[in-house]
């Protein structure tokens, strides 16, 4: 065959493996569809929606996992309590969830962050980064690079976080997937209070 075609099947397979990657993963379609739409806003260069979207789908797995490690019936309804947090990821660690894949990039004490409490409190990056973003807060992000006078915030400023949680979700919801199929395979995990 002409490399040029074997190149664009190949291309075409990475699309497709791309596509499905979060669906194959068996999280479920109330946590799989919020990954597949953020990297669908990132692949068109939304980063902002890919962003938001990639914290939603790592709060909804862990509200969803939590909820089914504790009581593994068919949801009907998440405790709106438990929204992410220290705390949750705390507790999910507890559980025996995966949530070491959650750290960002150079985040080496993530388990530590967990355990801080109040006066020297410090949230896990996700959970600092969920707060600011999905609150609306983008100030971080504003491009400065011209001075303060010529300071400007466009999507892109948030380019380089929303590829940072692209890695971080395929991570998460690798390990997140093995964990699932253990556990609905029998190796029921015991959960700490």
């Amino acid at each position: 065959m002409d490399q040029e075609i074997l190149e664009f099947i190949e291309m075409g397979r990475k699309e497709h493996q791309e596509r499905v990657f979060f669906a194959e993963l068996g999280l479920g379609a109330e946590v799989h569809w919020f990954f597949t739409q953020a990297v669908q806003a990132l692949k068109s260069e939304l980063y902002l929606p890919a962003c938001t979207s990639f914290l939603n789908g790592i709060e909804a797995s862990l509200r969803v996992m939590i909820s089914q490690v504790e009581n593994p019936a068919r949801l009907e309804a998440l405790d709106p309590v438990k929204t992410l947090s220290n705390r949750l990821l705390k507790s999910a660690h507890e559980a025996g969830l995966p949530v070491e894949a959650l750290a960002f990039p150079e985040e080496d004490n993530f388990l530590e962050r967990l355990e801080s409490k109040k006066p020297n409190h410090v949230n896990a990056e996700v959970v600092r980064v969920r707060h600011n973003l999905c609150h609306g807060n983008i100030l971080e992000y504003i491009n400065t690079d011209l001075g303060d006078d010529n300071a400007f915030f466009t999507p892109e400023c948030c380019g380089e976080l929303s590829n940072i949680l692209h890695k971080v979700s395929r991570g998460w919801a690798e390990q997140l997937g093995v964990f699932r199929r253990g556990l609905f395979n029998g190796k029921r995990p015991a959960i700490t209070p």
